[in-house]
């Protein structure tokens, strides 16, 4: 089985692009982050303070997540239910960052993770995945813009669900960079053998054939 591990900061494009390649490459699409989004949800909606570890560990035995495939396409379920657009809000976010954060929850979702892996060619993107989940992936890729084009990714997307005001998504994405940098625990690093792709000021459709290009070259060595 191959594995490509994509990592990188919010708002890299990373799902978005990596869906694509995956989807290029007849792989299957993994996004872990949406499994760090779900258990912040279900804590979130249990009253859970997502930044008390405590409280957050002692739930985790009342969480069931997974993902299933609808032709190709990732879903996130918790327990039955399919939150894949739940997730998807500011709130979830930023108590995803906080819960990502603790061991325990890392521990809890690693072999799903890995099992993906083990049973399928897969495209994984999240913030370690080259360096703890699938350290010994055939090709590992660190993507990412600059600060502005970041945040700008974010407000674009954030205003076709309704407004959204841009200095503050630029002040989100940039505590989310200083949250994942620094914590203790698996904090976003670029692999010492992960290949950097920038995509500041090329398309969606230039970046997946940079990011094409960089994992046929890299297989094919």
């Amino acid at each position: 089985m191959i594995s490509i591990a994509i990592d990188g900061p919010a708002g890299a494009g990373k799902s978005t692009i990596a869906r694509r390649v995956a989807q290029r490459l007849g792989y299957l699409y993994v996004d872990t982050g949406a499994l760090y989004r779900a258990i912040a949800l279900h804590m979130l909606r249990e009253g859970t303070n997502p930044a008390v570890p405590e409280e957050v560990i002692s739930r985790l035995d009342s969480v069931q997540v997974s993902l299933q495939y609808v032709e190709g396409e990732q879903q996130v379920l918790l327990d039955t239910e399919n939150v894949s657009n739940s997730i998807r809000t500011p709130e979830v976010a930023a108590a995803s960052s906080k819960v990502s954060a603790i061991p325990q929850v890392r521990e809890f979702l690693l072999s799903l993770q890995r099992n993906l892996a083990k049973q399928n060619d897969v495209v994984m993107d999240g913030r370690d995945i080259g360096t703890v989940v699938l350290p010994n992936a055939q090709v590992k890729i660190f993507l990412t813009a600059s600060l502005e084009e970041r945040a700008r990714r974010r407000w674009k997307e954030l205003l076709e669900k309704g407004d959204a005001d841009f200095n503050t998504v630029l002040a989100d994405v940039k505590q989310r960079d200083e949250q994942d940098t620094t914590r203790a625990i698996a904090p976003l690093v670029q692999a010492p053998d992960a290949i950097l792709v920038d995509t500041t000021g090329i398309t969606l459709e230039q970046s997946i054939d940079r990011m094409l290009a960089v994992i046929h070259e890299r297989l094919s060595q």
